[in-house]
């Protein structure tokens, strides 16, 4: 285990989730319609990994046939406007999970799960 003095200057790069999905092109589509996230890299034939961004957030998609989601939020995802992403997502019939509201942590909020059962946390800085 680093102690704290070790890491001081150490400077930490892009971290990015990973999704496991059971169809990934049907995964890159929705989260691409609904948060216009662009492919930006694949991988395997069939494809079981894809790399999708939009703006400074990036998502991985995992391939995993028997993919159970977990029942905990997976990701947190800052947005500009959480009143249109939540709008987006009723559009697209993603399940609520946590209705859109103001948190008294700052936030206006909601939970989403895509296709797959993948919960993401959605808010914006008030």
């Amino acid at each position: 285990m680093i102690s704290g003095n070790q890491t001081d200057n150490l400077r930490l790069g892009r971290i990015a989730p990973t999704l496991g999905v059971t169809d990934i092109q049907a995964a890159y589509r929705i989260y691409n319609s609904v948060f216009g996230f662009e492919k930006v890299f694949e991988n395997g034939e069939p494809v079981g990994f894809m790399v999708l961004e939009k703006d400074d957030a990036e998502l991985h998609l995992s391939l995993q046939r028997d993919y159970k989601a977990p029942h905990f939020n997976v990701a947190h995802l800052l947005v500009s406007d959480a009143d249109a992403a939540h709008e987006a997502c009723v559009r697209h019939r993603l399940r609520i999970i946590k209705r859109l509201q103001d948190k008294d942590y700052g936030l206006r909020a909601f939970v989403f799960a895509d296709p797959d059962g993948n919960r993401i946390d959605v808010g914006q800085t008030t």
